[in-house]
């Protein structure tokens, strides 16, 4: 008989995202528990994903059907769960800066995020830095992702954590940024405490800077 978690999981990693929704349904009415099917069959999942991401055996599109999937398996065991039942790794803040307009890697990697157990607020586009330190401020996360595709947004970045600074609100704050123009060496420059090149890698840095 097949093991109806195996089966989850080989639905998230192959991206069958019409079939998820059933097939998760179908092991909450045989009895499995609603935290097992997300830490040992979607999170699971997306753990393998984001691995063959990495070594390039997937690429961006396959990832992001996979995303989806979990994300819509979640959307069926999420109502379940209730108070400290829903174990959160922390809180991410995911937004792209002010004058920049691109979403698809940010809408990703905030995808990824929740698939690893995350809660994770995706506060959209364009965001300037006074509406994304109310929010800091408001949420408090652990977590706060910065993305840009274009480089003409990238000082922005530079521009939120100097504020956050100035108003001393980087103590168990931990910002990671990430987009195609920005790199390792401009994440140090800004003082960033990370750099993501990708879904997979901003959603290990997610884990170090939660689990410290």
């Amino acid at each position: 008989m097949t093991d109806p978690m195996d089966v989850i999981k080989n639905a998230v990693i192959g991206g069958k995202h019409g079939d998820i929704k059933a097939l998760v349904q179908k092991a909450l009415e045989a009895g499995l528990d609603p935290n097992a099917i997300i830490n040992d069959a979607l999170i699971a999942a997306m753990d393998v994903v984001g691995k063959d991401f990495g070594t390039g055996k997937i690429f961006v599109p396959e990832m992001l059907v996979s995303a989806v999937t979990m994300k819509n398996g979640l959307e069926v065991v999420k109502p379940l769960l209730v108070g400290d039942q829903a174990q959160s790794r922390g809180t991410v803040i995911m937004a792209t800066v002010k004058g920049d307009l691109h979403d698809i890697g940010k809408n990703l990697v905030s995808m990824m995020l929740e698939g690893a157990g995350f809660k994770t607020i995706d506060l959209g586009v364009d965001l300037s830095v006074e509406k994304l330190l109310d929010k800091v401020k408001e949420i408090q996360p652990q977590v706060l992702g910065l993305s840009a595709l274009l480089t003409t947004s990238m000082p922005e970045m530079k521009r939120v954590i100097e504020e956050l600074e100035a108003k001393g609100m980087r103590r168990g704050l931990k910002v990671m940024v990430g987009g195609a123009p920005v790199d390792r060496t401009f994440a140090e420059k800004i003082g960033a405490d990370g750099y993501g090149a990708n879904a997979a890698e901003a959603v290990e840095l997610a884990r170090r800077f939660a689990n410290p």
